[in-house]
């Protein structure tokens, strides 16, 4: 699958003319790239076709079109996407395939899947143009954390970068880095992956053995990582840590920072939108609006007052009219400033509240406790037993609870496969003997976000 090098020229040179663009140029774009968008989505498909039947594509707005949820998508699947030879069935052979990942799906297409953190995972599949707007947003606004580095070497080509995450699955960050890898074969020995499924020495000896000049990774693997610098069981600094997909606070970021006296930028994106936000030299979160609009609303779809957190948010996605996405509950909880950035940006500010996921400490065979990363404990979860909703919460040194809202005779198979599951990832960790508790019929409980974690060190 090699990428149209015009038609990422000339993305690319769109989002550099737009990042420095005034407000109203940003407005234009957004009104134009919708325009487009929606006369796409009703003419090809079905589904959208129904949804905006009586819609005037040129002079919509979009409080006027209906929400739209991942689940109902999901089970509309096949009428949802503008192409009709992609089918879930065959979608769903493939991500179930771990060696296929990265590889062109009916020789066009790029496929991810959500890890199903806010419920049913999805499937989400990439253009030429989605993916070329990712890599340019990628290229062009990333921040530059040493400027003089980016100079001599714009694109980054001669630094090391190792992601450390989940590997196994045709997960999008994964899927990112390994079509980066086949794009070009001169970065596969400067771009790795790196399992967070192991155990945490294991993960340090990958990290020491390729002594990377970058660290990508979430917040919680990022602490674990710093932790295990500070007592000196890592020997690598990199020279940049960037990290996304959990909530990033002040504290974790000091610690981060202490620990390896390097610069750090966050960033929010999801798999239905890669590049959302990047933060600039100010520490704000910037919206790629140009190719995403994003509406924060109250619990009754409402928008809320600018400067207020929602209860959810919307996400149109300018750049994908493959599998539109159109006014869709994203489920973060996100504030959209009023006022402009110190930076000079006129790309609006945003503000995450992420889920505040909890990294547990175990006691293990020997003396020392294991740290379990909470986003390697849900991926255990979810691929060993098929269970998405689900909250693990830890009540004493070798105690767990594990509770669903599922009700029945399936919520007490999926808790038997949740339970098998997790025993069998606390052994390859170096745990053994701990107490897990399943509950059917018991929601997970919210925590002082409002959004439900999924790993919680203590009762919320």
């Amino acid at each position: 699958m090699t990428p149209d090098g015009w038609l990422w020229g000339t993305v690319a040179t769109d989002v550099a003319v737009a990042s420095y663009a005034d407000g109203d140029a940003l407005t234009v774009r957004q009104r134009q790239r919708l325009g487009r968008l929606l006369a796409s989505a009703k003419a090809h498909s079905p589904f959208y076709g129904r949804l905006l039947e009586n819609c005037d594509c040129d002079h919509a707005h979009l409080h006027e079109i209906p929400v739209v949820h991942k689940t109902e998508l999901m089970h509309r699947f096949d009428e949802w996407v503008t192409d009709p030879a992609i089918r879930l069935d065959e979608l769903r052979r493939f991500v179930a395939d771990r060696h296929r990942i990265a590889e062109p799906y009916l020789g066009s297409y790029l496929v991810w899947e959500s890890s199903g953190s806010s419920g049913e995972p999805g499937i989400f599949v990439q253009d030429d143009l989605a993916l070329a707007v990712f890599d340019a947003l990628e290229a062009i606004r990333r921040p530059m954390l040493r400027p003089a580095r980016r100079l001599f070497d714009p694109w980054g080509w001669g630094e090391q970068i190792a992601f450390v995450g989940a590997t196994e699955g045709h997960f999008a960050s994964t899927v990112s880095i390994e079509r980066l890898r086949r794009l070009n074969p001169a970065l596969a020995q400067r771009l790795r992956c790196i399992s967070f499924m192991q155990p945490a020495e294991a993960i340090v000896r990958a990290i020491d053995a390729m002594a990377p000049s970058v660290i990508a990774t979430y917040p919680s693997a990022a602490v674990m990582l710093a932790e295990e610098r500070l007592h000196g069981r890592m020997r690598t600094t990199p020279r940049e840590v960037w990290t996304g997909g959990e909530n990033l606070c002040p504290a974790k970021r000091a610690y981060i920072q202490s620990a390896f006296h390097c610069a750090l930028a966050d960033s929010y994106g999801a798999s239905e939108f890669l590049s959302l936000a990047f933060e600039c030299e100010k520490g704000s979160l910037h919206l790629n609006s140009d190719w995403a609009i994003l509406e924060a609303v109250d619990e009754h779809q409402r928008p809320v007052p600018r400067g207020e957190t929602g209860a959810t948010v919307l996400l149109t996605n300018l750049a994908n009219h493959l599998q539109p996405l159109i006014r869709y509950d994203l489920g973060d909880r996100v504030s959209l400033h009023a006022h402009g950035c110190a930076c000079g940006s006129r790309l609006p500010v945003v503000e995450v509240e992420g889920r505040c996921e909890d990294t547990l400490r175990i006691e293990g065979d020997g003396a020392a406790s294991v740290q379990l990363l909470p986003l390697a404990l849900s991926t255990a979860i979810e691929d060993g037993a098929g269970l998405f909703d689900f909250q693990l919460v830890q009540q004493g040194p070798r105690d767990l609870l594990m509770r669903t809202g599922l009700q029945g005779g399936e919520a007490e198979l999926a808790l038997h496969k949740a339970h098998r599951a997790l025993s069998e990832f606390l052994r390859t960790q170096g745990v053994t003997g701990v107490h897990i508790e399943c509950r059917a019929g018991e929601p997970g409980r919210a925590g002082r976000s409002g959004k439900v974690p999924r790993v919680v060190a203590a009762e919320p």
